[in-house]
């Protein structure tokens, strides 16, 4: 048996009549039909754990086959659709509402991935399907040669929502299109060319991008990202260096500190490896460095306080302009602020975000300051689908429901839940090593064991990843080796929800362990 921790408190007992599970906890259905409270953790292999209603009745499938699509996906899709098909059961996805997922065959799932951080106020809301809907009934498309409402309505909504001085939007049709032309920009501003970004970062796929995203999963074997450097990320747990009050964060690492109060020499090593960049890898005035807040694809890694603080210093005494990559991080995700940028305490020189911007609509946007737009006029920038209508009132309705339905604070109250349950987690399982992120920008890292940190083994973690599948949830896989479970759901969760993953979660790492 294990020993009963804070969230898992309380009884198991047969229900006859009034339950005695509070509200919020998720609740077991054993073979033989009794109810029992999430606290017996020792569960037979017939007990999962029981979803939060949903009062959602989705339409009845009537399309074609199972079969019939995988065919497909492997003859006319391309390639990478089947490279990409994380499970080894595929989820075949028919319709989304708020923060639930149901398949072709009805099954309903909580998606806690949101379609890679990007579903941000909830699949299908309906104020945002509604605002779709008014504009395609009004104008679909037309072309930025003419002045039409929705683009300025936008662009002033959203400029309300940056510091000064970034107030000059340029709308694209995702982040890696947001991150090539910030790229072009900030050489065309500078004068100059090389541009740094951390290892393990991902900025985008594109030829350009390419070169400042830092994970070999997304190279190709050809030239690509010429004047592109990455310098070390300071990783406080994976890193050569690290501590137990280095980052901003609900939960720390595991690791030992001996630093006096105020002092960090994690800080101190990292920047020296920065500035040893700067001695060895690059010119003497550099285009820009670029950075998230949070990294999102490299596995929710946090950064010692005031690093990119004295990053941004750095730079830009070289010359160079500081870009915040805020495709995951922004709107209110890392729930203290609403941009990601904003909890390290500094203002970027230009901004790029995607995913959440829309809700998943197709929709990117740079942000930065009149110089810099100055500096970029001086040949012809025309995009065709930029700032397209619907694109501009759908993103405007993402911006008013964030703020009515109070989807940030909703980030940091059931983020700062989560993570510190899973924080009682790996204080219990030797394979998780680390928890962290804010709001719900989560990353739980797993390891072989806490003493060495390597990474578990791909077919541990797509073992895990499967039953939790399996058991109707749907998460994400980060990191450079993969060993990184993300969780970044539609910001419209319920504790409730938190409850049921972590009664999930608890379930697919306790039987993971049995088996080995």
């Amino acid at each position: 048996m294990y020993r009963v921790m804070s969230y898992l408190s309380g009884r198991c007992a047969v229900l006859t009549g009034q339950s005695c599970c509070r509200p919020g906890l998720a609740k077991f259905h054993l073979a033989s039909g009794a109810l029992c409270q999430k606290s017996a953790i020792r569960y037979p292999p017939s007990d999962i754990p029981e979803m939060p209603p949903c009062n959602f009745k989705p339409e009845e499938y009537k399309g074609m086959s199972k079969e019939r699509m995988m065919e497909i996906r492997k003859l006319n899709c391309n390639p990478m659709t089947m490279k990409v098909t994380y499970y080894k059961k595929p989820v075949f996805i028919h319709q989304g509402y708020m923060q639930w997922l149901w398949d072709v065959d009805g099954k309903r799932y909580l998606d806690l991935f949101a379609g890679v951080a990007t579903v941000s106020v909830g699949h299908c809301h309906p104020k945002v399907t509604a605002a779709a809907e008014q504009q395609l009934k009004r104008l679909w498309h037309t072309t930025n040669i003419y002045v039409y409402p929705p683009l300025h309505e936008y662009c002033e909504k959203l400029a309300s929502y940056v510091p000064d001085p970034l107030k000059v939007i340029y709308l694209t049709n995702s982040g890696s299109e947001a991150n090539d032309l910030a790229m072009l920009m900030a050489r065309l501003h500078t004068g100059n060319f090389d541009i740094i970004t951390f290892r393990g970062s991902y900025h985008g796929g594109s030829p350009q991008t390419m070169g400042l995203t830092s994970n070999a999963a997304y190279k190709y074997p050809i030239a690509n990202g010429l004047g592109c450097t990455n310098t070390m990320c300071p990783d406080v747990f994976r890193g050569p260096w690290g501590g137990s009050h280095c980052r901003d964060s609900p939960v720390q690492t595991i690791r030992e500190c001996s630093c006096a109060q105020g002092h960090c020499m994690a800080h101190e090593q990292y920047i020296g490896q920065l500035k040893e960049t700067f001695a060895t890898s690059v010119p003497s005035r550099i285009a820009a460095f670029f950075g998230e807040p949070i990294q999102g694809v490299g596995g929710a890694v946090q950064y010692p306080r005031n690093y990119l603080k004295e990053a941004y210093k750095l730079v830009r005494e070289r010359g160079g302009i500081c870009i915040a990559d805020e495709v995951q991080t922004g709107f209110g995700r890392t729930g203290n602020h609403f941009w990601g940028f904003q909890g390290h305490d500094v203002i970027p020189d230009m901004v790029t975000m995607a995913k959440g911007i829309g809700n998943g609509f197709p929709m990117g946007a740079v942000v930065t300051t009149p110089e810099i737009a100055a500096s970029f006029a001086k040949g012809v920038h025309f995009n065709t689908f930029g700032g397209n209508p619907v694109a501009c009132a759908v993103a405007s309705s993402v911006l008013d429901t964030i703020k009515e339905d109070g989807t940030q604070q909703i980030s940091l109250d059931v983020g700062t839940y989560l993570m510190k349950e899973l924080a009682k987690l790996r204080d219990k399982y030797e394979i998780i090593g680390d928890v962290r992120g804010k709001g719900l920008q989560i990353g739980v890292e797993m390891v072989k064991d806490k003493a060495s940190r390597d990474p578990l083994s791909p077919e541990a973690m797509n073992e895990i990843f499967e039953d939790i599948k399996d058991m109707g949830v749907l998460i994400g896989k980060g990191g450079i080796y993969g060993q990184t479970f993300r969780v970044k759901p539609p910001m419209c969760i319920t504790m409730e929800d938190a409850d049921f993953f972590m009664a999930v979660f608890n379930k697919s790492i306790h039987s993971y362990m049995e088996r080995r």
